[in-house]
């Protein structure tokens, strides 16, 4: 996955709100293609293993009890420059600082419930591509 390749997830919140397919319909707008997708829903022991570099933060706990509340769509995405421009697709955590037009200035509700997680490494979109799909699944 290096260079033109990236992870997302459609976080429960954007999942629960019926943001799909807004949501996947600007990430082919911006042009991406969709190289892997699924719906699935992470148990406690998935959500803690991703997140296992905040295990130390405060919200942890919080952010683990969140990420399991509901189903997520986790996908792979490809396109040149893959993780930058989907950072800036996605916009800033806090959709009150959000550039207009980007998906969590358009549908994320707070910091917490931010709509997207989208990679903030080639490494890491490597990895986190991984957790979630297996060799065969990875076009």
């Amino acid at each position: 996955m290096a260079g033109n390749r990236t992870f997302t997830m459609i976080k429960p919140d954007a999942v629960e709100n019926g943001h799909i397919g807004a949501i996947l319909a600007k990430i082919n707008e911006a042009g991406f293609r969709i190289v892997s997708m699924k719906m699935t829903q992470l148990s406690r022991r998935d959500a803690g293993n991703f997140y296992a570099v905040h295990k130390e933060r405060p919200f942890f706990g919080e952010l683990v009890e969140y990420m399991t509340s509901g189903h997520i769509v986790a996908a792979i995405l490809e396109k040149d420059n893959a993780v930058a421009d989907f950072r800036t697709l996605i916009g800033n955590t806090d959709p009150a600082k959000a550039d207009e037009g980007t998906i969590r200035k358009m549908f994320a509700t707070s910091i917490a419930a931010n709509a997207v997680h989208g990679s903030d490494s080639d490494e890491n979109a490597e990895i986190e591509g991984n957790f979630f799909f297996s060799a065969r699944e990875r076009y």
